[in-house]
């Protein structure tokens, strides 16, 4: 698949100015003038954020009044209920909450709808249940901003309703005793992009902050928010970057005995982003995505090492189960595609009986990744279809739905992820509305984009300057690890591994090799050959063996030179 390499256009001055100031290499200050911060300030807050740089929580929309009313809860030895999301945010977001106020002697319980039968936020039937158990105080944690009918219900039993919660807001917001969100209309908080975690975090540092207690209080809990900041990936910029910078640095020594277990199954020997997006966000993910969205916060919450120790095992076996199912119906989708060609058309729809609600989310991603298409997939019962779609940058899913909603019962979204609910018997009808709709937005001539940092020669080639760029971690949305270009390599060799998976090459400049890797490229094997002249984008990496440290290219793409 052909792809568009686009390179920033880079004040090369002030890259000259920032390399002497803050006496760092060529290729970090480029990434930093890349990304647009220029400023003294800015550029110290993004290499070193500290504890200083978190903004006042107070300036949150209706946080006063929460902690106030937090607080009478306090004196009078209320009960509160957290009432929060199945995934690693919801999770985190009841843990740290949970965890804090239970510190402060509070009682304090939990509910997490279930995935497969409740469904994502508030639904009557459990507020009814929170009422018979005889709460009067719900907080929702990465959730509620949308659930006007269930907190105008709540309201009707009694119960008082404080709303966290990081997702956009309707015309109307819920009335809820206090509703903390800052993509509120009326929002002065300086940063609007937190994870639901992060709101939480905000809610203890404020109670914090009038309880007069001492900063470790609440800043001991920034593992767990780390945690959950980036697996629900959110930018990582402004205070997310803070977050998760310093939160990455309580998780590698955390005395959470559930996140350590969790650790240590996942087999990682550096903790840094990937070791969260890649070892835990799908362990825990994969609890609320199998039905057992419980044992994931309960690991958080044990204080008894053989507990936690049983349960990361058990979110292990369920991460297997998850990857089975996802496997299968991965296969079963390619068999659809390549049968009837759907590969052939502007978007991809599917739908089959049987594929598991909470996995073919994860699939829709891989399809639409593997062809670079918007894809739909539905599950078939009781004549209900039930699906997640992804969509490429440049097509937006979520405006295609409202095209073609005469034909759904119910959608959600945003423009790159949705969720839909159709009777069968209007699939066919949909499928080819949706057809229509991805025709006339111009799917087919939408390329695939790697936007590339610059140009490096084998001046750049030294580890020393490629260690410096670790100042830049953690990388995640908002913050893509740096992409460099390098033209002109002669290949000097060329093989394919893992059963013609995956590229290796060695690359020459010179008297310079340097070698290649590209993951997943190993059908390009058969189109170069030794001695071909190359051009190459990828990220620069340092790769150690037997005490040497050489640099190493992790390819993205690879095109003959002109």
């Amino acid at each position: 698949m052909n792809k568009k390499w686009e390179y920033y256009s880079c004040d090369e001055k002030l890259v000259e100015q920032i390399q002497e100031k803050f006496k760092v290499s060529k290729l970090l200050a480029t990434i930093l003038v890349n990304r647009g911060i220029v400023e003294e300030e800015k550029i110290r807050k993004f290499l070193e954020p500290t504890r200083d740089d978190f903004y006042d929580p107070f300036l949150m929309p209706d946080m006063e009044i929460a902690v106030k009313r937090i607080m009478e809860a306090m004196e009078q030895k209320e009960k509160i209920m957290i009432y929060g999301d199945y995934d690693v945010d919801g999770i985190t977001s009841i843990s740290v909450l949970q965890k804090f106020l239970q510190k402060r002697g509070m009682e304090v319980d939990s509910h997490i709808p279930n995935r497969l039968e409740e469904g994502y936020g508030l639904n009557k039937e459990a507020v009814k249940e929170i009422y018979d158990k005889g709460y009067h105080l719900m907080i929702t944690v990465d959730c509620g901003i949308s659930a006007t009918e269930e907190i105008e219900y709540a309201n009707s039993l009694g119960i008082t309703t404080i709303v966290t919660d990081h997702h956009e807001p309707l015309d109307e917001l819920p009335k809820a005793l206090a509703v903390i969100d800052a993509k509120r209309k009326d929002n002065k908080y300086p940063f609007n992009q937190l994870a639901g975690v992060g709101v939480v975090f905000k809610l203890i540092q404020a109670i914090g902050m009038k309880l007069g207690l001492e900063e470790k209080e609440y800043l001991k809990y920034l593992d767990l928010v780390c945690v959950g900041t980036i697996s629900d990936i959110v930018p990582l910029v402004d205070e997310n970057r803070v977050i998760a910078k310093l939160g990455l640095k309580l998780v590698n020594v955390t005395k959470n005995l559930g996140l350590k277990c969790l650790l240590e199954v996942a087999g990682y020997k550096k903790i840094d982003a990937s070791t969260i997006s890649f070892g835990i966000a799908p362990r825990v993910n994969a609890c609320g995505r199998m039905g057992h969205e419980t044992e994931a916060l309960d690991i958080f919450l044990s204080e008894n090492l053989e507990e936690v120790q049983m349960l990361s095992n058990k979110l292990n076996e369920y991460n297997k189960i998850r990857q089975e199912t996802e496997k299968s119906i991965v296969e079963n989708a390619l068999a659809m595609i390549e049968q009837n060609k759907e590969n052939e058309k502007s978007a991809i729809v599917l739908g089959s009986k049987g594929w598991h609600h909470g996995v073919i989310g994860i699939v829709s991603s891989k399809i639409t990744d593997l062809y670079f298409k918007p894809s739909i997939l539905v599950s078939f019962e009781d004549g209900i279809a039930k699906g997640s779609g992804r969509s490429v940058p440049g097509f937006d899913l979520h405006e295609a739905l409202c095209k073609c909603s005469k034909y759904l019962e119910k959608y959600g979204g945003h423009e790159m992820a949705v969720g839909l609910t159709l009777k069968e018997e209007n699939f066919e009808n949909f499928k080819n509305a949706f057809e229509e709709v991805a025709k006339q937005g111009n799917v087919e001539g939408i390329l695939p984009v790697i936007y590339v940092d610059g140009m490096v020669n084998s001046e750049d080639m030294k580890p020393e300057f490629i260690k410096q760029l670790e100042q830049l971690e953690p990388f995640g949305e908002g913050n893509k690890v740096p992409l460099f270009a390098y033209k002109g390599l002669k290949i000097n060799s060329i093989r394919a591994l893992t059963d013609g998976k995956h590229l290796k090459l060695t690359l020459k400049d010179d008297n310079l090799i340097i070698d290649a890797i590209g993951f997943n490229m190993g059908h390009l094997v058969d189109d170069y050959r030794i001695e071909d002249k190359v051009d190459v984008v990828g990220v620069l990496e340092i790769n150690s063996f037997n005490g040497m440290e050489q640099v190493q290219i992790n390819l993205k793409d690879i095109m003959k030179s002109i």
